[in-house]
């Protein structure tokens, strides 16, 4: 039987761009499906632009291999495509002795989990690198950093592009249903709208991620996991940064937490924090303001109220709720929900945008393209 393209993925952010350059790299058709009307306009567009080193996820994961072997390979892909980065580094940091256990294992996981370069300093050596931390011992990660994140998916459309593929914006997916030969029918709406076959599909759209599996035939309403959506806000600070390299406090229950991260146009910014939403509500709270000086006070002794200005939000694709442990991305083939050519993502939040060029890797792997 002949398709209209070998592959479609569903969804034009950095993880669903990431997996159509994959398949473009192995020799397929691909065709790239965007609701919105450009590229990265969902959660790959309302985040902190950063790269991780691979620190704190647990032993085994598909986070924890994904973010390592994905950061590897961005880091070069952001070299050879000339997008604009900072390997900056970044310090994980126990502002009293309280959090010093706490920190250890963070460097016990993040040696398991083979992140190159890490160190422990004590309290003085991390004020030599940031004289304005109050910092009692803290982790240094060198392999961290920032990056132009939508430079990042425009040189993801390219390579796309290049191999003879294609990415449609304003044509959102509609259904899909598999052929009795192999192969799927997808609609798609939109002024473009059409309905086209492929042999492979690949549903990668972020927050509507339960959405778009609920509308393919057949997909088991058991395999698909609840969602939530994880709201959080920054606030950007105006004069001078205070440091030049990402600063975490340890994690909150079900995320980072909120950190600072100086920008690659030199401001500082902090956030995010979390809240668990009903609705893609992406308003920031001037009122927040109190709660981030007071988080951010911890290690930053120096912080300005008057100085930090509402910025804006973002909302993360969670399949856990307030108190329930964070899980693991969610890369769902035949094996789990029984249609054969079929790939679905589920949970691809932080650290998705890392780890985003070995998603596409593992998720071409599945199909065995």
């Amino acid at each position: 039987m002949s398709f209209d393209f070998d592959a479609v993925v569903v969804g034009a952010g950095a993880v669903g761009l990431a997996c159509g350059r994959a398949l473009s790299k192995r020799g397929l058709t691909v065709l790239v499906l965007e609701r919105n009307g450009h590229i990265g306009e969902g959660v790959s567009s309302r985040n902190s632009e950063v790269i991780h080193g691979g620190l704190y996820y647990p032993t085994g994961s598909l986070k924890a291999r994904l973010c390592v072997t994905g950061r590897r390979a961005l880091y070069a892909f952001l070299e050879s495509h000339k997008v604009d980065h900072w390997k900056c580094g970044k310090l994980v940091v126990a502002t009293e002795e309280s959090e010093a256990e706490r920190l250890e294992a963070i460097f016990r996981q993040a040696t398991t989990n083979d992140v190159e370069k890490i160190e422990r300093l004590n309290g003085a050596q991390a004020l030599a690198l940031e004289p304005e931390l109050k910092v009692h011992a803290a982790i240094l990660s060198p392999e961290s950093g920032v990056f132009d994140s939508h430079g990042y998916m425009l040189a993801l459309q390219g390579e796309i592009e290049d191999a003879g593929g294609t990415v449609v914006v304003s044509t959102p997916f509609e259904r899909a249903e598999a052929l009795p030969g192999g192969g799927f029918s997808v609609t798609a709406g939109g002024e473009g709208g059409a309905t086209l076959t492929c042999r492979l599909l690949v549903t990668a759209p972020g927050l509507q991620a339960q959405d778009v599996a609920a509308r393919i035939e057949g997909f088991p309403a058991d395999r698909i996991p609840e969602g939530h959506f994880g709201k959080g806000v920054y606030f950007r600070l105006t004069g001078p940064a205070p440091f030049n390299r990402l600063v975490y406090p340890p994690p909150i229950p079900g995320a980072l937490g909120t950190h600072y991260r100086k920008d690659l146009g030199g401001q500082g910014v902090f956030g995010p924090d979390l809240a668990f939403v009903e609705t893609e509500d992406y308003s920031v709270d001037p009122a927040r303001r109190d709660e981030f000086v007071r988080y951010i006070g911890r290690f930053w002794p120096g912080v300005d109220a008057d100085r930090l200005t509402p910025d804006y939000a973002g909302i993360r694709p969670k399949l856990h709720g307030p108190g329930e442990p964070q899980p693991d991305f969610q890369l769902r083939g035949t094996e789990d929900h029984g249609i054969e050519g079929l790939v679905a993502l589920f949970g691809i939040e932080s650290p998705g945008l890392t780890s985003s060029l070995a998603i596409g890797e593992a998720v071409a792997d599945l199909l065995d393209a």
